[in-house]
């Protein structure tokens, strides 16, 4: 028997988690992040708000979570012993969540409400260093098998592997393919083994 609280695979809190972050996207994607509401990500779940207030006190609280849960389902962490293997897998992954039906919307409503809002920025900020930090290994990696330079900025060569697709969404609102995701791949490939993103 499960602990109260606890999540069980399957279980009534677990598929309650998934409807409230699954209408927390479509919200966000719909409604922009200035009118966002919590009430209404519990009208569209179809729970009760109190079961929503139970677990996330505010807004930003459930924005987090939710994004942070999306794009660990969307964007493991891969590890196949070749670098360019797991950099063309780590952008096709980023590709996909983009072009899913929330991701591009939601982190246009999101950078959108960065501009206005302290708040939203730092939600942004928050969720792009927790990411980084967990596919930072992939680098780490790459240099324990002499693929990099010792000191290649990690956090630099995943920016610049995301950048091209993120200026897609945000920016020309190019359709993203996986052709564009390898490029983009390659390219951060190319400048990391010449030194580009070295620390020093």
């Amino acid at each position: 028997m499960s602990d109260p609280g606890t999540v069980r695979p399957g279980g009534r809190t677990a598929r309650t988690r998934a409807q409230v972050f699954g209408a927390t996207l479509a919200e966000l994607a719909s409604s922009g992040y200035d009118q966002f509401s919590v009430d209404a990500v519990a009208r569209r779940a179809g729970v009760h708000k109190t079961t929503v207030y139970r677990r996330w006190r505010t807004k930003d609280q459930l924005v987090v979570e939710a994004m942070e849960e999306t794009a660990q389902k969307w964007i493991d962490v891969p590890d196949t012993g070749d670098l360019d293997h797991d950099l063309r897998a780590l952008a096709r992954a980023v590709r996909a969540l983009l072009a899913s039906p929330y991701g591009g919307a939601t982190i246009r409503a999101l950078v959108s409400g960065a501009q206005a809002s302290p708040e939203v920025a730092q939600i942004l900020r928050r969720f792009w260093t927790t990411r980084m930090s967990r596919v930072g290994a992939i680098v780490e990696r790459a240099v324990s098998r002499g693929e990099l330079p010792a000191g290649t900025d990690s956090d630099e060569l995943m920016k610049h592997l995301a950048a091209p697709l993120f200026h897609r969404v945000l920016v020309t609102a190019e359709p993203l393919s996986e052709a564009m995701a390898d490029r983009a791949a390659a390219a951060a490939l190319a400048a990391a083994r010449a030194g580009v993103f070295d620390k020093s």
